[in-house]
């Protein structure tokens, strides 16, 4: 019964690791996707405005807010990938524990099961 409790508790411990991985990867995704809309309203606005040179002394303001948000949120990506590197092997961590815990209930059971037979035969 005490493996069996090991066992859940490894299996518990997958699907946690396996969520806040999805979590990790999704927000890379969801911050991507608002970099590439601030990239296309920079673009616009520079348009607009017909000056490109962020050194200029009439850039438009809306245009520098939006490529500093623009920086941090890739900024943001790069430390996110990091962070789903080290949530991947904690994941592979896990994995390898519920497969080890898996075995030794596997093993107990197939031990109880003989110690039965020989029981009932003796």
């Amino acid at each position: 019964m005490k493996r069996d409790n090991l066992v859940r508790l490894a299996r518990f411990k997958v699907a946690e690791k396996r969520r806040q991985l999805e979590q990790l990867e999704l927000m890379m995704g969801e911050f991507a996707r608002m970099a590439a809309e601030l990239d296309n309203q920079i673009v616009n606005e520079e348009k607009k405005a017909g000056i490109s040179d962020v050194q200029h002394f009439a850039y438009p303001t809306f245009a520098k807010a939006a490529r500093a948000r623009r920086d941090n949120l890739t900024n943001s990506v790069k430390d996110l990938k990091v962070q789903t590197n080290a949530a991947r092997l904690a994941l592979e961590e896990a994995e390898a524990e519920l497969l080890h815990s898996e075995k030794l209930e596997q093993r107990d059971g197939s031990r109880e099961e003989s110690e039965s037979r020989r029981e009932a035969v003796g």
